[in-house]
């Protein structure tokens, strides 16, 4: 993984400095400590900070053509490079390079946009044509790694992260109401949103291209499924075969790296699949690396010590602390750059800083699996509720959700309040969002918080019609499971899962994981398969669990699913922190606007009495503090005039001279 940044001028005739990308590159440098580099002529800026996984020794960046017409700057891995390159090699294409950095530039060379349908990995780029002055931004398929820009000034400014565009002093820095509308109903933003006015994200499969005559935002891959008709309705050894030995090939190429490859190992079904796949395939000596917690609630670490037991692995673990993770909140902040409603992030941010002390710079890891095998309770609570919906007034339909809850069920008036929330929406199984629906309206009720004048700046904003624009055109087609799958992709994964809890915290120490389950090509050959068989019943993951019944312990395959959680009250309002002084002071809530103090503060009172919290009280505690820490350190504290002490590894100067090169070490 690496930091890219760049500036194009669209009308705006000043000249763009070195010291602006310097600025750009020093303060994203974790991204890519071990070097950097720049393009620079009259019409754009480029800057890269590289963290060298691939072509170690020639691999500096920018990337040029034969001729020097292209130029690339890149964030990212192909793991199909090496097949790629040696296509390109037979069609007379010349390397100067052993990067997989130029077979990108020569594949585009080659086959032009439509390049991107034959790159297999996670990506952000930037391609500028200085002949027809013309620049080429994409991103990866699902959106492993981030790329935002804004158009301001008349100049386009991109990079890899927010902080970077901030950089530049002439780019405002506004909280974006709507944004948090978004936020505190789906977790996150949605595809192309931030939390900041006027600063976007290039959504996931999209590319964008800039011209002298106009700018266009294209999408080059959609996460389609059929009709059920049309679906593979059924298990066969074929099925089980074809998902194993794509499995195998997505693990091994995600396996090609000049550097050691570790693993994540939490001691569920999907890392301990994809550490047993390495161990036993690949890397007889790997690493693996696990968090544990000192609340017994959210550990796992029966599970994983089994797990490091039965495959013989080098295994390392950190224990996350209430106190390590209240500590860490801000410094997660800093690198989300957006409010989380969950403390998730964090212990994630504490163990990249373990695989980087270890001497690590890559590591696999079992994200993805949920979304594309169906994992998640929401998915089985879409079908128990889609099933409920058909005779509403049954008794026996709902307590199905006994079978997802045994341990509520068990108080006889919390399972009538589970069944009583669950029942909402059981009216109208035809609602686009019938899966979610329940729990974005639980969620929304955070937004009571709210300033009145947040509140009146977003009386008039409807989120729920903006998802709508996002949905395909045969979405109405298919059946509930899929709908909700369709979501968590769309929504959660990439811009939560992937971002805040995924690429931001493991770059935050310099750390790139790969994603072996979100190999496109498993997405799409399990997108085929109908739901019902993907969820045997209520047996999530039935798929999955069939590549492995005779490769992992039998506890580990039929192990009850435990969402990945962390501490939430017990770790934020730590006294010795002072998180609620610091943030949620009358002077602090009053300062940001965002929020009502009479409100918060009557939450703080009630959560500081308690033992154990409602999950309500804790997302709006974790909420109002993330919300107001990104004010403070974007919005109040940021620093534009960055002291950019960057020097470039290699500077390409061509302004107003074509062949004019500069080396600077």
């Amino acid at each position: 993984m690496c930091g890219i940044a760049g500036i194009v001028n669209l009308g705006n005739q000043q000249p763009i400095t070195p010291d602006a990308l310097r600025r750009m590159v020093s303060v994203q440098q974790y991204r890519g400590p071990d070097e950097s580099g720049a393009y620079l002529d009259d019409h754009i800026a480029l800057a890269h900070a590289r963290l060298s996984i691939i072509a170690l020794k020639d691999g500096t960046q920018p990337i040029h053509n034969e001729d020097k017409s292209l130029w690339i700057i890149y964030n990212g891995e192909v793991f199909n490079y090496p097949e790629l390159r040696q296509e390109l090699i037979n069609r007379g294409h010349k390397f100067y390079t052993s990067s997989d950095t130029e077979v990108i530039l020569h594949l585009y060379e080659e086959k032009g946009i439509n390049f991107l349908n034959e790159l297999n990995g996670q990506f952000a780029f930037a391609i500028w044509n200085s002949k027809n002055r013309t620049l080429i931004l994409a991103r990866d398929r699902v959106g492993i790694l981030p790329l935002h820009y804004t158009i301001q000034n008349q100049r386009l400014y991109f990079a890899s992260e927010i902080k970077a565009l901030f950089a530049n002093k002439e780019i405002k820095r506004l909280i974006d109401p709507e944004s948090l509308d978004q936020i505190f109903t789906y977790w996150t933003t949605l595809p192309g949103k931030t939390a900041f006015s006027q600063i976007k994200e290039l959504p996931p499969a999209h590319y964008m291209i800039i011209s002298p005559y106009e700018i266009k935002t294209e999408k080059y891959w959609d996460l389609n499924f059929p009709i059920n008709s049309e679906t593979i309705n059924k298990k066969s050894d074929n099925l089980i075969n074809e998902i194993s030995e794509t499995l195998m090939d997505s693990v091994k190429i995600r396996l090609r790296a000049d550097v050691p490859v570790g693993t994540y190992l939490s001691g569920g079904l999907d890392s301990s699949a994809l550490t047993e796949t390495v161990k036993k395939n690949f890397n007889n000596e790997l690493r693996s690396f696990g968090i544990r917690f000192e609340n017994k609630d959210y550990d796992e670490g029966k599970f994983q010590n089994e797990m490091v037991d039965f495959l013989k692995v080098n295994h390392s673990e950190i224990t996350a602390s209430n106190d390590a993770i209240g500590a860490n909140l801000e410094k997660v902040l800093w690198h989300t750059e957006k409010p989380l409603l969950r403390t998730g992030p964090i212990p994630l941010f504490i163990l990249s800083e373990l695989v980087n002390q270890s001497g690590y710079k890559v590591v696999l890891t079992g994200e993805g699996a949920d979304e594309v095998f169906g994992g998640y309770d929401i998915f089985k609570e879409a079908k128990i509720r889609n099933f409920w919906a058909k005779d509403p007034d049954s008794k026996l339909r709902p307590l199905l959700l006994g079978r997802l809850y045994p341990y509520i069920f068990k108080d006889d008036r919390v399972k009538q309040t589970l069944i009583a929330f669950f029942k909402n929406g059981i009216d109208n199984p035809d609602d686009p969002f019938f899966s979610h629906n329940i729990r974005w309206k639980n969620t929304s009720k955070i937004k009571n918080f709210f300033s009145e004048q947040i509140k009146d700046n977003t009386k008039d904003y409807d989120s729920y019609s903006e998802l709508l624009k996002l949905l395909p055109a045969d979405y109405s087609y298919w059946d509930t499971v899929t709908k909700s799958q369709f979501l968590e992709s769309l929504i959660f994964l990439s811009n939560y899962l992937l971002s805040s809890q995924g690429d931001r915290v493991a770059m935050a120490h310099s750390v790139e994981l790969r994603v072996p389950y979100l190999d496109h090509r498993i997405i799409e050959l399990l997108n085929k398969v109908n739901s019902e068989i993907k969820i045997n019943g209520l047996n999530e993951k039935y798929l999955l669990k069939q590549v492995f019944k005779n490769r992992l312990p039998s506890n580990i395959i039929s192990r009850w699913k435990n969402p990945y959680r962390a501490p939430i009250h017990k770790a934020l309002l730590n006294n010795n922190l002072n998180l609620i002084k610091d943030y949620c002071s009358e002077d602090a809530i009053k300062r940001t606007g965002i929020f009502e103090y009479s409100k918060v503060q009557k939450l703080i009172n009630k959560l500081e009495k308690l033992d154990k919290a409602s999950e309500f009280d804790e997302m709006a505690l974790v909420g109002i503090i993330s919300t107001q820490i990104i004010s403070k350190i974007f919005i109040d504290d940021f620093k534009s005039d960055l002291d950019g002490s960057t020097k470039f590894d290699l500077f390409f100067d061509y302004r107003s001279v074509n062949e004019k090169l500069t080396n600077v070490i």
